[in-house]
């Protein structure tokens, strides 16, 4: 008995008519016709009731149809497990995230490293324009943006994971008075910002125009990098997500203040939507999925 022989039988009974099912198949109706009366011959039943032509399966062809559906069902599910088995054992992942999210990163790759060792990782720092662009092209797999980026009827499956926080930072010789600050009280502070087309700017700016204050801002760039220098080297002060901050400040006394509240989006995952992903991507989003970040980019 050879699986092609069930997969013949479904088909006739899909379509109830030989031709049609051979077609289906991709072989011809003698080739279909005679794997079936092979396989009637290897059980030692009639499975088809033939006149001219097809006109329906015998009791005893609906059970063999039954357990044709059963074994084809084992065997599509013994095949899941296998390409499952061997893409989570490795296999390459490709994330793309906004500049803003240097410090969240890591600790996906973490996660994911540690539950894949094997797995390769491709990390692609863009704007969240950039990032979903890829994604629609399918050059990324997934990728970390602000949610509020991704249109209701776009093809993506989101997975929030957090909700960013905005904080004023400096180090001296800028010294900050102790505790919470509200945003009309920054006018005067010599600023460093990140550039005027990224998100995070644009909720800054926001926050600012309700406010109704206009920022002093000596730097913009798109560069944490150029900005992280001016703000390390006590010149200009900063506004900037909490998974954005430093994480190596040398010698440097990092001096981090809450700011009133301000509207920001959910951070979180993205991917493509698709009928059949891939046991691995499935894999990473459920990684991800159990993962509680809301507490740590937070600052109270």
């Amino acid at each position: 008995m050879f699986l092609r022989q069930l997969t013949y039988l479904i088909a006739l009974d899909r379509y109830q008519h030989f031709s049609r099912a051979a077609e289906s198949c991709g072989v011809s109706q003698p080739a279909l016709s005679a794997a079936i009366r092979q396989l009637e011959a290897e059980l030692g039943i009639t499975i088809i009731r033939r006149t001219r032509r097809f006109n329906g399966l015998t009791d005893e062809g609906r059970r063999v149809l039954a357990w044709a559906r059963q074994t084809l069902a084992a065997l599509d599910g013994l095949r899941q497990e296998a390409a499952f088995a061997q893409e989570v054992a490795g296999g390459t992942l490709s994330i793309g995230a906004m500049p803003p999210g240097m410090q969240a990163i890591p600790l996906l790759l973490e996660s994911f490293r540690s539950a894949i060792p094997g797995l390769h990782l491709q990390v692609r720092i863009g704007s969240c324009a950039d990032t979903i662009h890829r994604l629609r092209q399918q050059q990324l797999d997934l990728g970390l943006v602000y949610l509020d980026q991704i249109a209701s009827d776009a093809p993506f499956d989101v997975l929030p994971l957090f909700t960013e926080q905005h904080v004023l930072v400096a180090t001296e010789p800028i010294v900050l008075p102790a505790g919470r600050r509200e945003w009309s009280t920054l006018a005067d502070l010599p600023l460093c910002l990140l550039s005027p087309e990224m998100r995070t700017r644009q909720i800054v700016d926001a926050a600012f125009r309700g406010a109704g204050v206009t920022p002093t801002v000596v730097l913009e760039t798109n560069s944490l990098e150029v900005l992280y220098a001016e703000l390390l080297a006590g010149r200009l002060a900063s506004i900037l997500p909490v998974m954005a901050l430093p994480t190596h400040t040398g010698h440097c006394r990092l001096q981090v203040r809450p700011l009133g509240p301000c509207s920001v989006p959910e951070v979180g995952l993205v991917r493509l939507t698709q009928s059949l992903p891939t046991a691995l991507t499935v894999r990473v989003w459920e990684i991800a999925g159990n993962m509680d970040m809301r507490d740590i980019f937070a600052v109270g």
